[in-house]
């Protein structure tokens, strides 16, 4: 029986099963152990958890008797450290992209349900809403011209089961931005978030055991599912009123800038604006997503592969996707001169190497340090980002976590 218990009555011998809160709140690397040891149980007792679960079954006899009647106590968040006197001035500066955040996690959360709903439609062979899709746009849209990196951000957090739905938002958000980037016309702005959100549709065409497979594809399930974007096309010729762009990023966002793509081979500038821009969103998100075949790579990490990829995309537009996301996006995992790590929680608009992040571990001592927020930026700090840091190299289960929660 597992039994959620007050830190405060935590006894030597019990057996812990969770503790509740993120692993940076306290010293354990296990959060499933027997508890023998009185520094362990004096280090738990003042860190920063507040409940944890033991399982009665497995705790040595007596140790979980002073626990019998009592009731679970109600469930609270864990504060994270407080900030020190030095960072206190930089709370309001760092309140637009906290308050955007919170805003964003209820947009992700329509959209998804919305994007969900219209593509059900879709599977189904009904005509879907060109209605319901002006309105996700346009909320993207408002969230993005306040701080384009929030929504951004979240919208890379998705699960195996609603990826299609959520990569078709986070693509529409990126798109957004970087037409903004590009200085777009208003008009285009819109096409460019429609386009992203509807650029993925044709995939609703494609079996499940396809689309879904955990493992990778046979030929001809590979072939089947390159027809996705043909399939698309079909599918918006139903709407009436949508942009030309829509359908054009929607056929041609495979396409690859020196001709290696498909389904046309196109190559250049035959690739349309659009499509140029699409491609280069449409991988982003992808490789940074966590697939069930896949674990994502971090976004500072993907961006540097993506460099590599000679041919892949137009130059000119991948450099003003770098511009748009920053060099270290949000959420990227980084390594100080000071040999300490941090995750990159906001982006310097003057500065792209120079964001603000969340200090968190050492890597002289190995172990976790007293959250800080620390702006690069700022007026005294010698502290500068010395490389990106391979998230894979990390057992961090609550890295995401980390650069969500301001202090």
């Amino acid at each position: 029986m597992i039994k959620k218990i007050d830190v405060s009555d935590v006894r030597l011998g019990m057996f812990i099963t969770e503790l509740h809160g993120s692993w940076l709140h306290h010293p354990f690397w296990k959060s499933r152990f027997l508890l023998e040891d009185a520094d362990d149980l004096a280090k738990l007792k003042s860190s920063g958890i507040k409940m944890v679960s033991v399982d009665l079954a497995k705790s040595l006899p007596g140790a979980v008797s002073s626990l019998e009647g009592k009731k679970e106590p109600p469930e609270t968040s864990p504060r994270p450290p407080g900030v020190t006197e030095e960072e206190k001035p930089q709370k309001a500066a760092r309140s637009d992209m906290q308050q955007e955040l919170n805003r964003a996690r209820q947009l992700c959360e329509y959209s998804r349900e919305a994007v969900t709903a219209m593509f059900k439609e879709a599977r189904m062979g009904k005509a879907i809403s060109g209605e319901t899709a002006t309105e996700i746009v346009t909320q993207i849209n408002e969230s993005v011209a306040r701080q384009p990196h929030a929504l951004i951000a979240l919208a890379r957090l998705k699960t195996s089961d609603n990826y299609t739905y959520m990569h078709s938002v986070a693509v529409c958000a990126m798109m957004i931005a970087l037409a903004r980037e590009l200085k777009l016309s208003d008009a285009e702005v819109k096409a460019a978030g429609a386009a992203g959100l509807m650029h993925d549709i044709g995939k609703m065409a494609i079996p499940d055991s396809i689309l879904n497979k955990p493992g990778a594809l046979t030929d001809p399930e590979f072939a089947e599912m390159r027809k996705h974007p043909e399939r698309g096309v079909e599918i918006l010729n139903q709407l009436t009123d949508i942009p030309p762009e829509v359908a054009e990023v929607c056929l041609h966002h495979h396409e690859k800038y020196n001709g290696t793509g498909y389904p046309h081979q196109l190559a250049g500038e035959l690739i349309s604006r659009m499509a140029r821009m699409g491609a280069i969103c449409d991988v982003y998100d992808a490789i940074t997503s966590d697939r069930p075949y896949k674990k994502g790579w971090g976004p500072a990490e993907s961006l540097q592969k993506m460099a590599t990829w000679k041919g892949h995309f137009d130059p000119d537009y991948f450099q003003a996707f770098v511009r748009t996301i920053g060099i270290y996006p949000v959420g990227s995992l980084v390594r100080l001169k000071s040999q300490r790590l941090a995750v990159v929680i906001e982006q310097n608009s003057t500065s792209l190497i120079k964001p603000k992040v969340k200090v968190f571990f050492s890597l002289r001592s190995k172990l976790p340090l007293t959250q800080a927020v620390l702006d690069l930026s700022a007026q005294g700090v010698v502290d500068s980002i010395e490389a990106r840091e391979p998230s894979e190299n990390w057992n961090f289960p609550y890295l995401d976590d980390l650069w969500q929660e301001f202090g």
